[in-house]
């Protein structure tokens, strides 16, 4: 069986044991991706694809190539979902490439978080007079100045 799906395991003794076993569900998600191979702090390689499937411990992906197992590798996700209807997110994430088998590269995460990426000025302040409603209001330093007094 296919180890990239982790369908089918081996015990010690031989015997088989059918079924996915992994403890976090996962979520078939195609989306595009920009990964960055790691090494000492340093980009060996870059490149981009798209996921398979991921979960809250991992994630699968197409990476155009084969990576080498046991590397670092940090993952930029663009993600489906604007902020606040207004700013296009990117969920990054890093971890450790523990398979690989031709284009599918298999990562578990030891780190994620969501990040907003640059929005251009014609979208951060919309017409109003169309809508009648207020633009959304942008988080800056000085509006956290003001909600730290």
């Amino acid at each position: 069986m296919n180890s990239m799906t982790g369908l089918e395991t081996r015990t010690a003794e031989g015997d088989v044991i059918n079924g996915d076993r992994r403890q976090d569900r996962r979520y078939e998600l195609q989306l595009d991706v920009k990964w960055k191979l790691i090494r000492r702090r340093r980009v060996l390689d870059s490149g981009t694809g798209q996921t398979i499937d991921m979960s809250s411990g991992g994630i699968l992906f197409d990476a155009g190539r084969n990576l080498p197992e046991g590397l670092n590798v940090e993952l930029s996700i663009t993600w489906p979902v604007l902020l606040h209807n207004v700013a296009p997110m990117q969920l990054v994430a890093s971890g450790r490439i523990i398979r690989s088998g031709g284009r599918k590269v298999a990562i578990q995460t030891v780190q994620h978080e969501f990040r907003t990426v640059g929005v251009p000025a014609e979208q951060r302040m919309p017409l109003t007079a169309n809508t009648g409603r207020m633009p959304p209001v942008l988080a800056s330093p000085a509006m956290f100045a003001m909600l730290a007094k």
